[in-house]
């Protein structure tokens, strides 16, 4: 599957995941979250970069468990909850969020 995106063709799984992780940039984000029914705010762009930055650090998208945990230390207890994320991306925050910030499906998301 492919989608287009300011002229260039992006290639992703059959769940919507890129294929290639450097084809990632914010306007592929933009395409993504669109896909997703998901207008993103500066909110979801903190959880994005959030992750992101995570996965260029340790080389694996987090599960839910530890993205909440982790986001809590970083961005404070009331950003590192559940309801947070799920208000965030409504899907599920490990695979949601990480499929519009580029990243690979986490371990153990359905």
């Amino acid at each position: 599957m492919a989608m287009d995106v300011n002229g260039v063709s992006i290639e992703t799984d059959e769940e919507g995941f890129l294929v290639n992780l450097s084809d990632w940039n914010p306007d592929v984000a933009l395409e993504l979250a669109k896909g997703e029914s998901i207008e993103l705010t500066d909110q979801h762009w903190e959880v994005i970069n959030f992750l992101r930055e995570y996965y260029d650090e340790y080389q694996i998208a987090p599960a839910v468990r530890v993205l909440t945990k982790a986001i809590g230390k970083k961005l404070g207890p009331d950003k590192g909850n559940s309801k947070y994320l799920y208000d965030l991306f409504p899907y599920g925050p490990g695979k949601q969020a990480c499929k519009i910030a580029g990243l690979p499906k986490p371990t153990g998301c359905i």
